[in-house]
């Protein structure tokens, strides 16, 4: 067992509230052999990450920028930050909303382009604002595809600015349904959720199932005119398919915090430069967040938000805490418990989990395990990482 240095390597600004979780511990931006990483954007995928690292905390909820099969199977449990920042998306989806219906972003663009007329331009505003009529939202009709904790937040807010809302997601979880309007229907079909909404806005996952879910054949279902908000991934959008749509006068507007090339210059296109989580109050609660799961981790091998191992939190007991990730397949934690009683040590508590091709086990031990059975536990097979926590 290796005696902890406290380092945990940043690889992109964070924010100072991260502070407040780490205890003894510190941010460092050039230690060489960090308990974990901390990052927001940090490209991972080319990047040779130390043998000392035990976990990743990501400060947002994307991962698309850590290879998680290859942590995964090197045992290094990678964090993120759900819900952290859903309120400043879900403000800006609010204001999409609103730049899709009322041609905002037209009207500022032409009003700007009024310089130099002097006494003049109260006039032309007058005579000129017509061109930029819009529809009002209360009444017309929102779908929320994906209800999680900014999709709900999306569509309780809805519901407050009088819109009938529409939510969409077949894995919604009971705790998700709680924090529901009771006014919000539900819909189990996407097509007819799309064939009746004046409105969409996007906060799925990108997982495959879910990758271009709005594509030529989703799209013709959608009812003509109508707009789409995507806060969520550019991905969840063929954007070809879209652009072709708003051309022909299938889709109103698109309005996305992804913006590409080919979504570039095309009107009809409001593209916002990522601006989701860019708001100092999600910068501090991811961060403080992320450093709080990665401390529970270091300290008490919990974990709560990972992305690829199980969430597995229990409090301590005994006078050793003993973790394995191993494969989830039979007849693993036999000889892990074989191991120790062999050893004479009970057991004091002992919990296990799984998820996906990996499991979780956390054994609270009344005496320490000597060296010769943790090696034992470690060269079994399946195992992938044991860690001794005192």
């Amino acid at each position: 067992m290796s005696k902890s240095n406290k380092n945990i390597l940043i690889l992109n600004e964070i924010s100072p509230a991260a502070n407040d979780a780490l205890g003894s511990y510190k941010l460092t931006k050039d230690c060489t052999n960090p308990e974990a990483i901390m990052l927001r954007s940090f490209d991972m995928h080319s990047y040779k990450i130390p043998p000392s690292t035990l976990c990743v905390g990501r400060a947002g909820a994307g991962v698309n920028n850590i290879p998680i099969a290859d942590y995964s199977s090197k045992g290094i449990v990678v964090f993120n930050t759900p819900g952290a920042n859903a309120n400043a998306v879900k403000e800006l989806a609010i204001c999409a909303l609103l730049l899709a219906s009322r041609k905002i972003v037209d009207g500022i663009a032409w009003a700007q382009g009024l310089k130099g007329k002097g006494a003049e331009v109260a006039k032309l505003v007058e005579s000129g604002k017509g061109q930029f009529v819009g529809p009002e939202l209360t009444g017309k009709k929102l779908g929320v595809i994906g209800l999680g904790a900014i999709g709900a937040l999306v569509a309780n807010a809805a519901v407050e600015l009088d819109m009938k809302v529409i939510g969409y997601d077949p894995h919604i979880t009971i705790d998700g349904a709680w924090h529901l309007s009771n006014s919000i229907e539900h819909e189990t079909d996407l097509n007819r959720l799309l064939s009746e909404c004046d409105f969409v806005s996007l906060h799925a996952p990108l997982v495959p199932a879910t990758k271009e879910m709005l594509n030529a054949k989703t799209i013709a279902s959608m009812k003509s005119g109508a707009a789409v908000i995507n806060c969520s991934r550019g991905e969840l959008v063929n954007n070809k398919d879209i652009v072709a749509a708003i051309k022909s006068g299938k889709i109103s507007r698109y309005v996305t915090d992804f913006p590409v090339e080919d979504l570039l210059g095309v009107p009809g296109v409001i593209p916002i430069p990522h601006l989701g989580a860019s708001t100092p109050e999600a910068e501090d609660n991811c961060a403080y967040m992320a450093a709080k799961q990665i401390v529970d981790y270091l300290d008490n091998g919990n974990i709560k938000n990972s992305v690829n191992f199980p969430s597995c939190n229990v409090r301590r007991t005994g006078k050793q805490r003993l973790t394995v990730i191993h494969k989830n397949v039979k007849n693993v934690l036999n000889p892990i418990t074989e191991a120790i009683s062999a050893s004479k040590i009970n057991i004091a508590n002992f919990l296990s989990q799984a998820q996906g091709d990996y499991a979780y086990a956390i054994l609270d031990l009344d005496e320490r395990l000597p060296e010769t059975a943790l090696k034992q536990i470690q060269s079994i097979k399946d195992v992938v990482k044991v860690r001794v926590i005192e």
